[in-house]
């Protein structure tokens, strides 16, 4: 994330939930790298289960202070909803 966009936080937080249209969360952690906050943990599993590849687009907007609201573009530019099944709720944030 640029930090153009993070000044917009209260203050960057450690730990984020990514929500989903469909109101699925998933927990991710955050760390600063090359004067970027960067998603780090829990990424990489959300990007895997949500099949998002390269060439891919993702939009975040900031919901509250700890939660971003995730849209995934395909290579056409077409929104791609992904609903959340059982094998999901390992995964799902806590709330």
């Amino acid at each position: 994330m640029p930090l153009d966009f993070t000044k917009h936080f209260v203050t960057v937080l450690t730990e984020f939930k990514l929500r989903n249209k469909t109101g699925c969360s998933w927990k991710v952690t955050v760390k600063l790298m090359n004067d970027r906050v960067t998603l780090d943990q829990g990424w990489a599993t959300y990007a895997t289960i949500y099949q998002i590849k390269i060439g891919y687009m993702v939009t975040f907007k900031l919901l509250t202070p700890d939660t971003l609201k995730v849209i995934i573009f395909d290579d056409d530019g077409i929104e791609v909803v992904n609903k959340c099944g059982k094998h999901d709720e390992a995964f799902a944030a806590k709330e």
